[in-house]
């Protein structure tokens, strides 16, 4: 069952996918070949192979005890970076993976995506144009599988966490995979730039092997959907599940990490909620040509 999953990505709000997961895997036994990630979705699908949830939400509570902002506009004065943001998020990838990068060996494949950019826009333009078309699709079209990105040239790449020889290559992806200026630079990958692969698509289907089945997605958003619904792609049924509200964290808020155990235990409850639904869903999901 399952044998690929869809990790979407969503800053913060992946803790929901982090404790349905922690709720749902153990009881169906689940063991993909295959997970598809999305810059924040992508580094907690490595995090569960490489650590313990809680021990994380305890360590961002430690670190993020003194950040009190998420932009210190002071620092523009100073010629610093004005936004927490990256140096935070890339010691805690470090710290986060630390001695346990090797079992990654032994996990599924997991595939992250980056965007790489329209060649006919230079950076700064087509950051701009990228995050102008990705909330016109977040908050106006709320669309589950975006299309303003690819048609202005964005483009993805995905790469596997297994390719990755050192911790600090696996962060630099996941980074490259969350790059959302102003929060982070704008980062390079193999010299030419980057943005979060949710520039082409938040929820990472296109990564998927074509083999039938049924598929995982788990998103972080609220769409204008059943909350649990099947989608035919094929001889595949992708079995998309959302939160049961809206997950009380914002995604590059860096002051609330108490918020973060408040997102986990919501995907907690409707794991649970998803397992006794989960029969029927599957029965639907069969009879779906």
């Amino acid at each position: 069952m399952f044998d690929q999953v869809v990790f979407a990505g969503g800053g913060n709000r992946c803790w929901w996918q982090a404790g349905f997961w922690n709720v749902v895997q153990p009881e169906l036994d689940l063991r993909p070949r295959i997970i598809a990630g999305i810059s924040a979705g992508a580094a907690t699908a490595c995090m569960l192979y490489t650590n313990d949830a809680r021990w994380v939400m305890r360590y961002y509570a430690d670190v993020l005890r003194g950040n009190t902002k998420n932009a210190y506009w002071g620092n523009l004065l100073r010629r610093q970076s004005v936004f927490p943001h990256y140096r935070i998020y890339r010691q805690a990838l470090l710290d986060i993976f630390a001695d346990r990068f090797g079992e990654l060996a032994s996990a599924p494949e997991i595939r992250i995506g980056v965007s790489h950019l329209p060649r006919w826009l230079g950076a700064r333009s087509a950051v701009a144009a990228g995050l102008i078309a990705y909330n016109i699709e977040k908050y106006v079209r709320k669309a589950l599988h975006p299309t303003l990105g690819q048609a202005l040239g964005f483009h993805p790449e995905f790469v596997t966490a297994q390719e990755c020889a050192t911790i600090e290559d696996l962060a630099d992806l996941v980074l490259q995979s969350s790059s959302t200026p102003p929060f982070t630079p704008i980062l390079r990958r193999n010299g030419r730039p980057v943005l979060d692969g949710g520039m082409v698509d938040n929820v990472p289907v296109s990564a998927l092997d074509a083999s039938p089945g049924t598929v995982l997605v788990m998103v972080t958003r609220l769409y204008p959907r059943e909350r649990m619904f099947v989608v035919p792609h094929g001889e595949q049924r992708r079995l998309y599940v959302q939160p049961s509200r809206k997950v009380p964290i914002s995604s590059w808020d860096y002051t609330s990490p108490s918020q973060m155990e408040h997102a986990y235990d919501l995907g907690r409850a409707d794991g649970e909620d998803f397992l006794e639904r989960l029969p029927r869903l599957l029965d639907t999901a069969s009879h779906i040509a």
